[in-house]
């Protein structure tokens, strides 16, 4: 069973910058296609980022304008994503996901989820 664990959210002042991690256990994280998403009470689940286990493409939600990256180091089974010119809409727990059944970076529909690390920006 793949387990998730996220870690590094915080409260930082506007402007300011983040990384999170994701930390990627009982499997392989090149095998899986890795999400970072984010949500807010009463507001929908929205996907921040993604990376094709395939080829490594990236995509970005509209939102996000350059000011997140996500990368990985395979060899510690970990994922992050950096998050810099954070804002006050950028509030949420943050959470990271993982999938290897489908192309869950189009198609959505992740299996497995961490428990989500909160981040706060102040308005």
């Amino acid at each position: 069973q793949l387990q998730l664990v996220e870690s590094g959210g915080g409260l930082v002042q506007p402007g300011g910058s983040l990384r999170l991690s994701c930390v990627v256990s009982g499997g392989t994280l090149d095998d899986y296609d890795i999400g970072w998403f984010r949500q807010t009470p009463g507001v929908e689940r929205e996907g921040v980022s993604c990376m094709n286990r395939v080829d490594g493409y990236t995509y970005y939600g509209s939102f996000v304008k350059g000011r997140f990256t996500i990368s990985k180091d395979s060899a510690r089974n970990k994922v992050y994503l950096q998050m810099n010119g954070l804002k006050g809409e950028d509030t949420a727990v943050y959470y990271c996901a993982a999938d290897n059944h489908r192309p869950v970076c189009i198609t959505g529909g992740f299996d497995y989820w961490g428990q989500g690390t909160q981040v706060t920006v102040p308005s």
